[in-house]
């Protein structure tokens, strides 16, 4: 029997977009673009509450609206494989969450028009982008039979959020993107990879039916050992992001020990057989996350705001 009340919302998002976990992560990651960009500029201030409010609600929105698109891509495969799901079981339908959708877009619209109206150019990009996304570019056979090829198509979605986040920086100034702003968007990129595949590897008790994992696709010794190599380069563009803004060296420390880290972690799932051993490196995937964007733009900008030396 579907679910009714006025909680359901509240149960869809703890299920499928946990605003708790989500949302410090997205926060890092929107207020980050901003500061890196201004970093880069040589500009040690704080961006303007109106900056980070617009970076932060496109973001949010941008990642739920991308669980949106999953929720219509996977319906068939859900109904067959994982009934308990939000949506095949009646929590809430397809046509609500694509209002959702529509009313989140229009929130969005709104933000980037009121901080600076040029900026609705490039969040179009981005929609333009994540509807090509939700119809697997037309192609959906064929790229089905290629998980790389899958993995890396729709990872590029997070460079273009991150420059529409940095936009609300260099963007509203008139002026292009700082030099050397690549560095910070293939970081992006790859952490992309690290955050999609650490949230699809599992140890054998733990597999689904008719669920592609990566520890299915790849065994689970090579799936650790592709996450770990995008952790790697991951570190590699933000050692050269941060260089770039002046504070490689202290990033370099912190980098290399997160990665000796990961490595362990990495190798320890590669062999484990116990229930669970997979959520130790989505969740290792998550701090790095948070870790990696505070030290890219939020903290050596508290440094220099305060007057500090520049980390």
């Amino acid at each position: 029997m579907a679910e009714r009340g006025a909680g359901r919302w509240w149960q869809y998002q703890r299920e499928r977009f946990p605003l708790a976990a989500h949302g410090p992560l997205i926060l890092a990651f929107s207020l980050s673009a901003v500061c890196h960009s201004a970093l880069l500029r040589g500009d040690g201030r704080f961006p303007s509450w109106s900056q980070a409010a617009c970076a932060f609600v496109c973001c949010l929105i941008l990642f739920l609206q991308l669980r949106i698109a999953d929720e219509f891509k996977d319906f068939d495969e859900d109904c067959r494989w994982r009934p308990y799901r939000p949506v095949p079981r009646g929590l809430v339908s397809l046509r609500e969450l694509a209002w959702v959708a529509v009313l989140g877009g229009l929130c969005q619209f709104a933000s980037v028009w009121l901080l600076q109206p040029a900026l609705s150019a490039w969040l179009l990009v981005v929609w333009i982008y994540l509807a090509l996304m939700s119809r697997e570019f037309f192609v959906r056979d064929w790229i089905k039979r290629r998980p790389v090829t899958y993995l890396w198509s729709h990872m590029l979605i997070m460079p273009l959020v991150d420059f529409l986040a940095t936009a609300c920086d260099w963007g509203v100034r008139g002026d292009g993107p700082p030099p050397g702003l690549h560095w910070f968007l293939a970081a992006s990129f790859f952490n992309g990879m690290v955050i999609e595949i650490g949230r699809k590897v599992r140890s054998p008790p733990d597999e689904e039916p008719g669920v592609e994992t990566y520890s299915v696709l790849w065994g689970q010794a090579r799936a650790a050992g592709v996450w770990i190599a995008m952790l790697v380069a991951t570190a590699l563009c933000a050692w050269l992001a941060a260089g770039r803004a002046g504070f490689g060296a202290s990033m370099l420390v912190g980098l290399v020990a997160f990665v000796a880290i990961g490595a362990v972690v990495a190798v320890r799932f590669a062999g484990a057989l116990a229930p669970g051993a997979g959520r130790r490196i989505e969740q290792f995937s998550g701090l790095w996350t948070l870790v990696l964007y505070l030290g890219l733009g939020v903290v050596p900008m508290a440094v220099r705001a305060l007057g500090g030396v520049a980390p």
